[in-house]
């Protein structure tokens, strides 16, 4: 309890400093008091949604983090990932990244509904996804960040555009890097927001060949932690039957928003071949190597890369809807 309250103490004077110093009153098309008066409630809204949630399972924060990710990515913020199919449109949750492991759009439903009760017909899904994967951030220890809005619903889905747009743990990190470039991100990006694995778990399908056949030598992973790898066999066995079974991201604190995750990096604990190569690269490697030591680096960067990220490919104005159910257009 000591703890959740300085948190919110903490959430509350970053927001001021947002308002009064750090942050511009508009970011892009967007805006950080877009609902002061049209659902000046929101954000305790979305943050008891996201509570409530967690309450039942606490794994929904990284889901809910991951989904606003999955959106972005893909030709921009615009909820998209939460359409459902059509009888002339396939949609992302369809996508190979998607269809087997991204989860909370019942979470994002309920909090639409709450949303709609109270302001019907003003806050667009997507701006209740980038709210959403922030409070899920704030309620595991994470850092509270300004974030600015006005997204409005894009019309369509796009699941060729996922399977393309979305990185995959298999990809080098020249090739992450180059997908959050196209959609104007940066290399820091990259590093930073990989620093969401510090919560949420994995399928072992993601990480398997690193146990047992690295790049084809059938092999573990060479610079995998032994312990660690010994650990992972045991949860994942070179069998097919294993492969949905979940190991954390981070072992030691999977529950927890820290910079753990980076320090897992420096002892070649990393889950995923896409965390580990972080520390093969110079210039990220200095990023994992402070963050490791300095936690208010890592939560100042954070929310800047959330906000970045927030802002890709954004609909405002005029353009795309407020859809009054999340999975359907209007």
């Amino acid at each position: 309890m000591i703890n959740i309250i300085f948190n919110l103490q903490h959430c509350l004077v970053i927001l001021l400093l947002g308002f009064l110093f750090l942050c511009p009153m508009q970011y892009a098309q967007l805006d950080y008091r877009f609902y002061d008066v049209t659902c000046p409630n929101l954000p305790k809204i979305v943050r008891s949604g996201v509570s409530s949630a967690m309450s039942n399972e606490t794994r929904i924060a990284a889901s809910l983090l991951r989904l606003h990710f999955h959106d972005c990515i893909v030709n921009g913020c615009d909820g998209s990932i939460l359409l459902d199919d059509t009888a002339t449109m396939t949609g992302e949750k369809n996508a190979n990244p998607n269809k087997n492991s991204a989860r909370g759009y019942e979470v994002i439903d309920a909090i639409k509904a709450a949303v709609e009760a109270a302001c019907p017909a003003i806050v667009s899904c997507t701006d209740i996804l980038a709210l959403a994967a922030r409070e899920a951030v704030f309620l595991t220890g994470g850092p509270c960040y300004p974030l600015p809005m006005g997204r409005r619903d894009g019309l369509t889905a796009n699941i060729s555009a996922a399977n393309q747009q979305i990185p995959s743990p298999f990809e080098p990190l020249a090739n992450i890097t180059a997908k959050f470039t196209s959609k104007g991100l940066q290399p820091k990006d990259v590093a930073v927001l990989s620093g969401a694995h510090t919560i949420g778990f994995e399928q072992c399908s993601t990480f398997k060949s690193r146990l047992f056949n690295f790049d084809g030598t059938r092999q573990p992973d060479p610079s995998l932690d032994t312990s660690l790898l010994q650990n992972l066999q045991q949860t994942c066995t070179n069998q097919s039957n294993s492969n949905t079974n979940l190991s954390p991201l981070d072992l030691v604190t999977s529950n927890k928003f820290d910079n753990l995750y980076y320090s897992n990096l420096l002892n070649n604990s990393g889950l995923l071949q896409s965390d580990q190569e972080l520390m093969a690269d110079n210039y990220t490697s200095s990023i994992v190597i402070n963050y490791s030591k300095y936690q208010s680096n890592f939560y100042r960067d954070f929310g800047a890369s959330m906000v970045n990220l927030g802002n890709v490919g954004v609909l405002t104005g005029q353009s795309g809807e407020v859809r009054n159910n999340c999975r359907v257009v209007n």
